[in-house]
C-alpha cells in the first residue's frame, strides 16, 4: 500500500507549528527577561558612574551617536553572555529582541514620567530606584499577567451569577425512589 503524498508535508507542518507557539510564549518571556535584565544592568552601572543624564539622554533618545552605539554595544555584549548561544542565531535573535525591549521600556518611560522625574531628582539613589520602577512596569507591559488569564473587565461588564450556598459537609442529601 502507498502512502499519501500529501502525509509528510502536513506532519511537517503540524511539527512546525506546535513548536512556533510553543517557542513564543516561556521562551520569549525568559529572553525577554534576559534582555531586560542586561539593559538594566548596564544603565544602573552608567547611573552608578555618574552618567545620569547620560541615562536619560539614552532613553529619551536625545544621547549623542557614540554614546549611543557604546550603551547598545555593552547591552549586546552582555545580552549574548547570558543567553549562551553563538554565531549568527545569537547575533539573529539579540537583533529582534533588544530592540523590542528598548521600545518597551522607553514607551513606559514616556508614559510614567520616568524622565522628569530623573531631571527633577538628580541623586543616584533616586535615579537607581527609578530604574527599578521603570523595569517593573517595562516587564508588566511585555509579560501583562504572566499566565494567569486574568482579564480587565469593563465597568459595565455583568459580573458572573453567584454560585449556590455550600452545603456543611456532615449533610446528607436524601434521594427520593419514585
Amino acid at each position: 500500500m502507498k502512502k499519501p503524498l500529501f502525509l509528510p508535508p502536513l506532519f511537517t507542518a503540524a511539527r512546525t507549528a506546535g513548536l512556533a507557539a510553543w517557542q513564543t510564549g516561556r521562551l520569549f518571556q525568559q529572553l525577554a527577561k534576559k534582555a531586560l535584565d542586561s539593559i538594566q544592568d548596564v544603565l544602573r552601572a552608567e547611573v552608578q558612574k555618574g552618567n545620569v543624564q547620560l541615562v536619560a539622554d539614552f532613553l529619551a533618545d536625545k544621547a549623542l551617536p557614540a554614546a549611543k552605539a557604546l550603551l547598545l554595544e555593552r547591552m549586546t555584549a552582555r545580552l549574548l553572555v547570558r543567553i549562551g548561544l553563538r554565531g549568527a542565531l545569537a547575533s539573529n535573535v539579540v537583533g529582534w529582541i533588544l530592540p523590542f525591549v528598548l521600545e518597551r521600556l522607553v514607551k513606559v518611560g514616556v508614559s510614567t514620567g520616568f524622565f522628569e522625574k530623573v531631571r527633577t531628582h538628580t541623586t543616584v539613589a533616586d535615579t537607581l530606584r527609578r530604574l527599578d520602577e521603570l523595569r517593573r512596569a517595562a516587564w508588566k507591559t511585555m509579560v501583562p499577567d504572566a499566565g494567569s488569564g486574568a482579564e480587565v473587565l469593563p465597568d459595565d461588564h455583568q459580573l458572573p451569577a453567584q454560585l449556590p450556598p455550600v452545603r456543611p459537609q456532615g449533610e446528607r442529601q436524601e434521594w427520593s425512589q419514585q
